[in-house]
């Protein structure tokens, strides 16, 4: 291969490794967390049974539990134990009642997996295409948004199986048949199996913003740069986000497109209004200037 070739070759896989590593080990204001990448998931996109521990030996109510309340305000804490130590006690159609109050309690406080794993509790008291849904939905999110590689497998198996059983409940809902694909495009199955979905999701509705951003995030990790920004612009034309235009602007930079680049990584900027990524766009819009 010719090292010229070659060279230009190994400056863009660092380019995409240093952008995906920005996004993936820092938590700014909603953009993407680590998903697949970062040595979480294997080569393949399929996890081996190894790195996918069951649930429950990883995931509780308890230490879920546990863990939030140390970050969250102590009289808040306080009012959730209170609620906790009646859901224990109660049953029937109460319990159900008490879960669902304790996962919008934690979500309130923007502690995704206790809220989670009460949705999930709901889900099985009261099994309808809804719960399941709201229950997959948490899950990835919580997926999404933890860097905890332990927890990880086991939140995307949970959010794997939630959108399974809202497709059994009802075999139309695109929702759930996205939530289905990206839990497979990230490591539960084969990449392009979730692709297809996706797909078939984009096909049926063109602006779904989740198929639409996970397939262009698909697209850049395979280098298909070209494909990934029609991906994005949909996204920003219906509901503009720091991570869209963020991947934008890494698209168009792979391609050359500095400029474009440029002006997508300062939308990135603005919205975002986080210091550590003001700093980092700075330097990189430097550099693609000094580029031009």
């Amino acid at each position: 291969m010719n090292s010229s070739i070659r060279l230009k070759q190994t400056i863009i896989v660092g380019a995409i490794l240093l952008l995906v590593a920005f996004l993936f080990t820092r938590d700014i204001k909603g953009l993407v967390k680590p998903t697949e990448e970062n040595g979480k998931m294997p080569a393949s996109g399929q996890m081996t049974d190894a790195q996918a521990p069951t649930s429950s030996s990883v995931l509780s109510i308890e230490t879920s539990s546990t863990a939030a309340k140390n970050v969250i305000n102590k009289n808040l804490a306080t009012d959730i134990t209170a609620l906790e130590n009646s859901y224990k006690t109660a049953k029937g159609i109460e319990k159900i009642e008490l879960a669902k109050q304790l996962a919008q309690k934690w979500d309130d406080v923007e502690q995704i997996t206790p809220s989670a794993l009460y949705l999930e509790i709901v889900a099985e008291g009261n099994p309808s295409s809804t719960s399941w849904l709201a229950s997959g939905n948490r899950f990835l999110k919580a997926f999404e948004s933890t860097q905890d590689s332990l927890a990880q497998p086991a939140l995307l198996q949970k959010a794997n199986t939630s959108f399974k059983n809202a497709l059994e409940q009802d075999s139309t809902n695109i929702e759930a048949k996205t939530g289905l694909g990206v839990t497979i495009v990230n490591g539960l199955g084969a990449p392009m199996q979730g692709i297809a979905m996706l797909l078939d999701v984009v096909s049926k509705d063109p602006k779904n913003l989740k198929a639409n951003m996970n397939l262009g995030l698909f697209s850049i990790k395979s280098g298909q740069f070209d494909k990934a920004i029609p991906r994005f612009k949909t996204v920003i034309a219906t509901a503009p986000t720091p991570e869209a235009y963020f991947y934008l602007g890494t698209a168009l930079e792979n391609l050359g497109r500095n400029k474009e680049a440029v002006d997508a990584y300062l939308a990135s900027k603005k919205l975002a209004a986080n210091p550590t990524l003001s700093s980092f766009i700075d330097k990189k819009i430097v550099e693609l200037k000094n580029k031009n």
